[in-house]
């Protein structure tokens, strides 16, 4: 059923109202640009917030927009590694975006390589997987394909100094000579999820049928992948200065595999390793305990309501109310299904934010966003019909 098929009857008449001008006005939906983001300044810094005037905006378009918007064949790659047509496009998608959103969307700096620390190695190099380029995106490669190969993985990984490992040769030299110039060590606080990355590392069914036949190497795999964690994020904050005491504080994981599991197998593999990472990591109640997983989600929702997420961003089958019932301090980034975003759909991206308006106005704590990626093919008119909708239904 589409939104505008199960959609309220003054939803329907609230978005044909707003529709019908925007196409009447060339395309430009009717916004005050300006009163827009001054009131979104103040709404984005707390969604939760008593006073604040409307609902923050978070599906802001990124660079992954530039192609379609300026009908440029997508090459992720060039845009990635040729700094000298990355800023070209980014300058001429910014003069539009100026003139559409009243912002300019993308950086036009130059990246500054002589203040920029040496890659350290990740999660994924400690479990010998290779990183490859392959359909616009980087993929893990398997590096383990059956229970013995595993076995042996996992010897080899707990055998390993981290520090050592995952510190280049001329890290001493370059953190010298950064430190000097006021620049710290980048931290870790950001992982693809423990399922995403088991599932990569050892395959999506490969890992089902561990965790149902072998509980046992599964529970091996697992603690592995949360002491690596805990490792590597302690290497780097006493790099960069910090004491368990004075390191700062936050977690998010990125795990969109998550949905494959049963809670029961999710709560087995899965949860003691999120459990251990926020608990020394974000341990009270206001620091940041952040899960992405743009999928289904509904069926772990009261496995995480444990972990008292402060933030999510789950997939578009998933509903904003679902998600508070588990999660009542989380600020939910959502529920705008990506694709009805990228296909322009205009109103069912009007439908979509009614309805989840509707859902948080009560208790608050919404970011109206992507339930996901925002994809190529998404307009910068898009958003602006996003921005009308929020100030003309969506104000508090």
């Amino acid at each position: 059923m589409t939104p505008s098929q199960s959609a309220p009857p003054e939803h329907v008449q609230k978005m044909k109202a707003l529709v019908a001008e925007t196409r009447a006005n060339d395309g430009l939906a009717p916004v005050d640009v300006e009163r827009f983001w001054a009131d979104q300044e103040i709404a984005d810094k707390d969604p939760f917030g008593a006073s604040i005037p409307q609902v923050p905006f978070g599906a802001i378009l990124n660079w992954e927009c530039v192609f379609d918007e300026l009908g440029v064949p997508e090459d992720h790659w060039r845009y990635e590694h040729d700094e000298a047509w990355r800023l070209t496009l980014s300058r001429a998608y910014n003069d539009r975006a100026e003139a559409v959103v009243g912002r300019r969307l993308l950086s036009e700096e130059k990246a500054d390589a002589s203040r920029r620390y040496p890659p350290v190695k990740g999660l994924h190099d400690v479990f010998e997987a290779e990183n490859v380029w392959r359909g616009q995106s980087w993929w893990l490669e398997q590096s383990a394909r059956n229970e013995d190969e595993l076995e042996a993985l996992l010897d080899r990984v707990e055998a390993r100094d981290i520090r050592r490992f995952i510190l280049p040769e001329n890290w001493n030299g370059e953190k010298a000579r950064l430190a000097a110039l006021g620049v710290k060590p980048p931290l870790y606080r950001g992982q693809r999820g423990p399922v995403t990355f088991a599932c990569s590392i050892y395959g999506a069914e490969n890992l089902i049928l561990l965790i149902l036949t072998n509980p046992k190497l599964a529970t091996r795999f697992s603690n592995a992948i949360r002491d690596v964690m805990l490792e590597i994020a302690r290497v780097l904050d006493e790099e960069a200065g910090y004491t368990p005491e004075t390191a700062p504080r936050g977690f998010g994981f990125a795990d969109d595999n998550s949905c494959l599991l049963t809670p029961d197998m999710y709560e087995f593999f899965a949860y003691p390793i999120l459990e251990a990472i926020f608990a020394r990591y974000a341990p009270d109640p206001g620091d940041m305990r952040y899960q992405h997983s743009d999928s289904d989600m509904a069926h772990l929702l009261p496995i995480l309501g444990r972990l008292d997420l402060t933030g999510t961003n789950f997939g578009p089958t998933v509903t904003v109310a679902e998600i508070r019932a588990h999660l009542p301090n989380a600020v939910i980034d959502g529920q705008l299904a990506p694709f009805t975003y990228s296909r322009n759909e205009q109103e069912n991206m009007v439908l979509e934010f009614l309805r989840d308006f509707d859902m948080a106005r009560e208790k608050r704590g919404l970011r109206f966003a992507t339930a996901g990626s925002i994809n190529n093919g998404t307009r910068l008119t898009s958003m602006r019909l996003l921005m009308a909708a929020i100030q003309r239904y969506g104000r508090y």
